[in-house]
């Protein structure tokens, strides 16, 4: 989504006169308006993970039900995140056309009817055909819950808003297998589905209190109050705005992804943090049933690791924020003209630190599974290795979006998309065979060596982003 937008409007100078200051401009929320705002559609992107991941513990089950292998059970899983991915090219159009609210009130319900239908499914084709068009309608909630966000809330605070949004749903995903694994026990797996609906629909009710925060259309409906004549006329059409957007978020991030080293780093690497997540979703079970002998129960609360990681995440990123970030941005603003960008490689102070202990903790949680070991120590560390993952996903995409402002930022932000979305559809379909053949010291050695070889990427950026952002071929805007 584009942060923001010259307005199209005749009569636009009319139309947004002292904009900065205008009662209308998200920006000039009340705090406690955007505060619920953020809370409110944080919480719906929260479920689109929760709905991929509680799954996870019904793989078995639903392997029993349909004679199928292990394998293939996973499936539904991958293919819901392969929605998500195709999500955008849905979710995008309508809000170029609608806006960010109506997007979210139209597709959020039918998210909930092809997950209602996926409870009901009586054979795998249906089940993998429900859970695909579910990710692709759940998608809209993600980007429009980022979009929205980048709406109201300017570039010096956003790194505190986006550390909350980044973790939430990341916490949702840790989350669902925990749920999961009681409703199967109790309820059996398509229970899973059914849950999801409840918090489709909690979460959905506060979305209806919020405003639209999208520029263009509170303009266009400022038009139409107004009388501008051929306010009516400035609208894309859904075919334009299909067009529009297969630019925005398919050909260039496509090209960005291709030729542009910043976005080709930055989705390689947040990617891969987004499949290791996936990795420990389904295999994380079955690493404490073998190695540690877990009743079914316990393998369900062994996902707590995963939950506590994720939760850490904001309290570590938001002072890291406030304590690197912004007196830096302070200094830089007292010294420099109000229109100079600050760099955007001061985004990446958490990735930095986090770069190397990641690996560290890989390492650790691979060679400190053994039944000799008290599980309590493996759990630590795959904690650690969730909060590291955090603290490095959600710089990195801020660094990104920065780096290229808000016109192309979007394009890069759509390659990122691609590329989580993607990752996490191929990981769960590998992780538990590798697991299983090269035992959790080897398998998890193998993706403890892959980020460390991404490691220094944080500090490329560092050393090297000015002279790479001068050789973009995209111009940046600020």
């Amino acid at each position: 989504m584009l942060e923001s937008e010259k307005s199209d409007l005749p009569g636009d100078s009319q139309l947004t006169e002292d904009w900065d200051h205008d009662p209308e401009n998200p920006r000039n929320y009340s705090l406690q308006r955007r505060i619920c705002t953020t809370i409110a559609v944080t919480l719906l992107a929260f479920v689109t993970t929760f709905a991929a991941s509680i799954y996870s513990p019904a793989i078995d089950a639903v392997g029993a039900e349909f004679d199928l292998s292990e394998e293939v059970s996973i499936l539904p899983l991958s293919l819901y995140n392969l929605g998500l991915a195709a999500g955008p090219l849905v979710g995008s159009p309508m809000s170029e056309t609608l806006g960010r609210k109506p997007v979210i009130l139209i597709t959020s319900p039918i998210f909930a009817l092809f997950i209602l239908g996926a409870g009901f499914s009586q054979n795998l084709t249906l089940l993998c055909t429900c859970r695909f068009f579910a990710g692709v309608f759940a998608a809209p909630a993600v980007s429009n819950a980022s979009a929205t966000i980048t709406d109201f809330t300017s570039g010096a605070y956003r790194g505190i808003s986006m550390s909350f949004y980044y973790s939430v749903p990341t916490f949702g995903a840790a989350l669902g297998p925990l749920v999961g694994g009681f409703v199967v026990q109790s309820k059996g797996w398509r229970w899973t589905q059914w849950t999801t609906i409840f918090f489709i629909v909690a979460f959905y009710l506060p979305v209806l209190a919020t405003r639209e925060t999208y520029k263009k259309k509170i303009l266009q409906r400022r038009a139409k109050r107004m009388g501008v004549e051929g306010s009516l006329k400035t609208e894309r059409s859904i075919f334009q705005a299909v067009g529009y957007f297969a630019t925005t978020l398919l050909l260039r991030p496509v090209h960005m992804l291709l030729t542009e080293p910043i976005v080709s780093l930055v989705c390689l690497y947040n990617g891969f943090m987004f499949g290791l997540m996936y990795t420990y979703v389904v295999a994380s079970a079955w690493i404490y049933q073998h190695y540690y002998g877990f009743s079914s129960t316990a393998q369900t609360l062994s996902f707590l690791g995963l939950v506590t990681g994720t939760l850490l995440a904001p309290c570590v990123l938001i002072p890291l924020d406030h304590f690197l970030y912004q007196p830096r941005l302070k200094a830089f603003r007292a010294n420099n003209p109000a229109n100079e960008p600050f760099p955007p490689e001061h985004r990446l102070y958490p990735a930095m630190i986090a770069s190397f202990l990641l690996p560290a903790s890989l390492f650790a949680f691979a060679w400190t599974t053994r039944p000799t070991i008290h599980w309590i120590c493996p759990l630590i560390f795959q904690s650690l290795t969730m909060l590291f993952n955090l603290m490095i996903y959600a710089p990195a995409n801020l660094f990104m979006m920065d780096a290229y402002g808000p016109l192309y930022g979007a394009s890069a932000a759509g390659a990122a998309m691609l590329s989580r979305y993607a990752l996490s559809c191929a990981f769960p379909l590998f992780s538990l065979t590798m697991y299983k053949a090269l035992g959790v010291g080897w398998a998890t050695s193998v993706l403890g060596f892959a980020t460390l070889l991404m490691a220094p990427i944080p500090w490329v950026f560092w050393c090297k982003g000015e002279a790479l952002r001068k050789r973009t071929r995209y111009e940046t805007s600020f």
